[in-house]
Order: C-alpha cells, then sequence, then structure tokens
C-alpha cells in the first residue's frame, strides 16, 4: 500500500459478536488495506483468562488492531504489552459502547468524563508499547451536546500522546436506550467530527456512524482522514471488494468473485476445523450477506444457516446452497 494513505483511510468497526477471527479472515479477503478490529476484549478477562483463546488471530488479517475495554492504567498497560506481544498491529481504547456491562465496569462511552484518566491509560500504554495506542469515542454522553466537551476530550487525550482518534458521530445515552437504540435514536452530527480535524490538523480523525455508500466514503474522506464502517459491512460485504480500487488506487481485487470468495471459505472452514476443531457452521454465519443482492441469495442463506445440517460436511453444505445462486443481480420489482 501506498505511504500516501493513512492507515486509518478505511476500516472495519469493532462489533461484539461478530468480528472474531473468522469474520476478520473473510473480511480479507474481499480487502487487502482496510483495518480490521477485534472484538473489545476487557482488560480484565486478558489478564486473567485464557489468551490463546481471546487473542488468537490468522496471518493472514494483518493489519489488525486489538480494541481494549477497560479503565485502570496499570491493567490497560499489562493488557496492552499482551496485545503486542500476540502480534497485533495497533492497541485502541474503547471509549464509546455504552452497553450496560461497560458502564457497569466503568468503562466505554461513560470514560469520556473523565478524559484525564482516559490520559492516565493511553499514556500508561504508550509507555510499553511500539504501536499505534488509539482512542475510539464518541461526540458526547448523555444530553451533552455541545462541542466543546469533545473537543476538550480530545485535546486532554492528545496531550498523553495520542495521536489517532475514531469518532462515532453520536452521542451516547447512558441511560435509557439499550446498544442498538444508541447506534440509532441520537442524532448523527458528521460536522463535529468534521471540525475536529479542522481544530487538530495534526491528529488522524477518523468518522465512523450511519456510512453505507462509497459517495458518502468518498466525501467524508475530503474532509477527514479515515472512515470506519460498522454493520453495513457485515451485513453487506462485497462492497468492500470496491475499497481497495476507489479509496487505496489497487485495483488487483478487480477480477474477484462472490463464488471465489466463497470457495476460499471453504477452504478455511476446512483448515479452522483441522487445527483446532472450530465447527464450520459458526464461520459460515459471518458470510451470509456475501450475495446480499444476487440471484438466489435468499436461499443461499438458507442452506448456509440451516441447523439440520450442522451435522454435515462444509462442502456438502456448500454444493447444496451453490445449486440456488449466480452472480446475477435479483431483477428489479416491478411496480404498478
Amino acid at each position: 500500500m501506498s505511504s500516501a494513505f493513512s492507515p486509518w483511510r478505511m476500516s472495519v468497526a469493532p462489533m461484539m459478536g461478530w468480528t472474531d477471527r473468522h469474520c476478520r479472515y473473510f473480511h480479507r479477503l474481499l480487502t487487502r488495506h482496510t483495518l480490521l478490529y477485534t472484538e473489545m476484549v476487557t482488560t480484565g478477562a486478558l489478564i486473567h483468562g485464557n489468551v490463546d483463546q481471546l487473542l488468537r488471530f490468522n496471518e493472514e488479517e494483518h493489519p489488525v488492531a486489538l480494541q481494549l475495554g477497560g479503565s485502570d492504567p496499570a491493567d490497560l498497560a499489562r493488557a496492552a504489552r499482551i496485545g503486542q506481544e500476540r502480534g497485533y498491529d495497533e492497541i485502541n481504547l474503547n471509549c464509546g459502547c455504552p452497553s450496560e456491562r461497560v458502564l457497569k465496569g466503568s468503562f466505554g462511552a461513560c470514560l469520556m468524563g473523565d478524559p484525564r484518566l482516559v490520559a492516565d491509560g493511553v499514556k500508561a500504554m504508550r509507555d510499553v508499547v511500539d504501536v499505534p495506542v488509539t482512542v475510539k469515542h464518541r461526540i458526547g454522553i448523555d444530553r451533552e451536546e455541545s462541542y466543546a466537551f469533545v473537543r476538550d476530550f480530545v485535546g486532554t487525550v492528545a496531550e498523553a500522546g495520542c495521536e489517532v482518534f475514531i469518532v462515532h458521530a453520536r452521542n451516547a445515552w447512558l441511560k435509557g436506550l439499550s446498544p442498538k437504540e444508541n447506534r440509532e435514536i441520537p442524532p448523527l452530527r458528521y460536522e463535529l467530527v468534521h471540525r475536529l480535524k479542522q481544530e487538530f490538523p495534526h491528529l488522524t480523525i477518523a468518522i465512523n456512524g450511519g456510512i453505507t455508500q462509497d459517495e458518502q466514503i468518498a466525501a467524508h474522506l475530503e474532509r477527514v482522514d479515515g472512515v470506519m464502517v460498522g454493520r453495513e459491512a457485515y451485513h453487506n460485504p462485497w462492497i468492500m471488494s470496491r475499497w481497495d480500487a476507489l479509496f487505496f488506487g489497487d485495483d488487483r481485487q478487480a477480477a474477484l468473485t462472490p463464488e471465489a470468495v466463497e470457495l476460499a471459505m471453504l477452504d478455511y472452514m476446512e483448515r479452522a476445523h483441522a487445527e483446532d476443531g472450530a465447527p464450520w457452521y459458526s464461520i459460515a454465519s459471518h458470510m451470509l450477506g456475501l450475495r446480499h443482492g444476487l440471484r438466489g441469495a435468499r436461499k443461499w442463506r438458507q442452506v448456509w444457516s440451516d441447523h439440520r445440517l450442522k451435522s454435515r460436511p462444509a462442502r456438502e453444505v456448500w454444493a447444496m446452497a451453490r445449486a440456488h445462486v449466480s452472480d446475477e443481480p435479483e431483477p428489479e420489482a416491478v411496480t404498478g
């Protein structure tokens, strides 16, 4: 990749329950350059749990970043060091998740209310690792909607040496909304993120939240350094097959087809099962959006997700699924 492009130019958001190592392997087949993130891993789980299970990834996933959830600077430093030792290219601190779980642990979005603590955590991590330490956060919490709030948060954390901020352009409401509602109800205010880049031109600012179209991505990239896409990349992953050419000037993916990706995933399913017994269906679940908009996609998804087929070999299920599809788009519905 040309050094003219920021490593954060395009990325896929960390998503709990979704962006595991199997999902990231699938996404890497579609795009060579897009930065991939793990699900959030808490410092407590990493310090006291099974590190191999939590941090294992495929070498093909690079560049890949580890997102941490936590607030204690010493614990963050210890977890960051483990992440670097395991080969991750970046350590990211979650300051944006509004779930009940993170509120009980006093981390995630509630950390935006204590920027000095975030700065201390960033400094502690930077003191022990050589890879970039970045922060993902919201533009505000609860009903605090002033630009000054997010500006001061970024300014304080930047003083600790953080140079990269990935900004979800919605507030996080810490009470009264579910995590799902927090992704939909607080209004998107992209202009605040654009303003951050204007005020902090020396920092890398990436934008996240509600971005679904290549045209939106291109427009944002004229104002900020990077774009992070979340659920659209998961549910409609084929969009990523265009990103290398559109946003990195690399057209090596131009000849890629959904069938080629599916075959590569089939090989991966068999490899993963041979290596550690991973069931094929836990891997196939991440690629159900691959044929979004193509003929037969619905029946194809039904076959791959049919629980009655779980005991069958993956290649047998693949043969059943492919009988229903083509790489032609679904015809547009005719309305009277």
